[in-house]
């Protein structure tokens, strides 16, 4: 099925300008093509049209894969009363008594997260078996980092970072083909706001064709 998102604004992440009204095609799991909506729709009259506000940018990647998802609990919202509803870290997380299991549901909660920020790829390494199992069934990429980022760790891959720092890879030009419709749409008016603002303004993220996050 064909699939055209459209919003009022969609940057590429590279030196293209920002095109306004502008959209992506999809069709299964690929982005098939980039472009003003009008164009678009006009020759592919039988696609659905899903129509977001704000800025639809490529996919970002998250630097805080080990901080955000092994070094961190991430509470049930059956456990609220006792443990809160902030992640657990250092004599806090200490004092759990973790499972695999455990670390596996706090890595999908965890992993929930970051799709609320626009995420689809985290960076770093990670070696618990359940973590690692958590981010490929969602199909998050696991990116290698050279150095590591500086702190604190948080869900928002725009904090102290520009747009192109960090998206994982700029939508593709017209004409090329084979690549993962993978992106995200942020509710606000331009790439200024956006990092202004952070990736909390996140409304919906699409990760190989399957909107996997919308803010109800």
């Amino acid at each position: 099925m064909l699939t055209i998102h459209a919003a009022d604004l969609v940057i590429a992440g590279d030196r293209r300008p920002p095109l306004p009204g502008g959209a992506v095609l999809v069709d299964g799991r690929e982005l098939a093509a980039v472009g003003p909506y009008e164009e678009l729709a006009a020759a592919h009259p039988a696609a659905r049209t899903r129509r977001w506000p704000g800025v639809l940018t490529p996919g970002l990647l998250n630097p805080y894969g080990p901080e955000l998802l092994e070094a961190a609990y991430h509470p049930d919202p059956r456990e609220a009363d006792e443990l809160g509803t902030e992640p657990l870290t250092g004599a806090a997380l200490a004092g759990l008594a973790m499972t695999e299991a455990r670390w596996g549901a706090s890595a999908r909660r965890g992993v929930r997260l970051l799709l609320a920020h626009g995420a689809v790829a985290v960076a770093g390494d990670l070696w618990r078996p359940a973590v690692v199992d958590a981010l490929h069934r969602a199909g998050l990429s696991v990116e290698q980092r050279f150095e590591d980022p500086a702190g604190p760790a948080t869900f928002d891959s725009l904090a102290g970072r520009s747009l192109p720092e960090a998206i994982t890879l700029p939508l593709p030009h017209d004409g090329v083909t084979g690549t993962d419709a993978t992106f995200a749409v942020f509710d606000v008016p331009d790439e200024a706001a956006l990092v202004e603002r952070g990736a909390g303004t996140c409304v919906a993220t699409v990760l190989a064709g399957r909107l996997v996050h919308r803010r109800r």
